[in-house]
C-alpha cells in the first residue's frame, strides 16, 4: 500500500499506533501536547485518513471508533522510498554519506547500523 499521508496525518496515525481502536477524543489525548486543533479538526482529518483507506471507523452507540488499516512500517517505508526518490534521485549511497558525513549518527547509531549489516550479511550466507 503506498500512501502519501501529510504531517497533519502522519500526527493522527501516530497517536492511532500507539493506542488502537480509538476515538476521536482519545486521539486528540494522545497527540503531542503542542497540537491545540479543536475535535472538529480532528473529525476531519481522521474522515480523510478513512477515505483514503488508512483507517476503518465503526460506530459504538453514537460514537465512531477508529484503528489503523495502514501499518506503521509500511507508511515508513513508503516515506523514506519518496524521500530518497526525491531527494537523492533514489540513489541510497548519496543519502547514506549525508547521514554519516553530516554526523548524525552517533557512536551507539555506527554500532547499530554495523550489526544490522552483518546480520543481513550472515542471512544472505545461509540462504545461498
Amino acid at each position: 500500500m503506498n500512501m502519501k499521508l501529510s504531517d497533519s496525518e502522519w500526527q493522527i496515525m501516530n497517536a492511532l499506533w500507539d493506542k488502537h481502536p480509538a476515538t476521536a477524543r482519545e486521539i486528540q489525548e494522545n497527540l503531542p501536547e503542542e497540537n491545540e486543533w479543536a475535535y472538529t479538526t480532528i473529525k476531519t482529518m481522521l474522515t480523510r485518513l478513512v477515505d483514503k483507506g488508512a483507517l476503518t471507523e465503526r460506530k459504538r452507540g453514537n460514537t465512531s471508533v477508529y484503528a489503523p488499516v495502514l501499518e506503521q512500517h509500511q507508511a515508513r517505508r513508503s516515506a523514506l522510498k519518496t524521500l530518497i526518490d526525491q531527494v537523492f534521485q533514489g540513489a541510497l549511497e548519496p543519502m547514506l554519506n549525508f547521514m554519516v558525513e553530516d554526523r548524525s549518527l552517533s557512536k551507539a547509531d555506527r554500532k547499530v547500523l554495523s550489526e544490522i549489516l552483518a546480520r543481513n550479511e550472515d542471512k544472505k550466507e545461509t540462504e545461498t
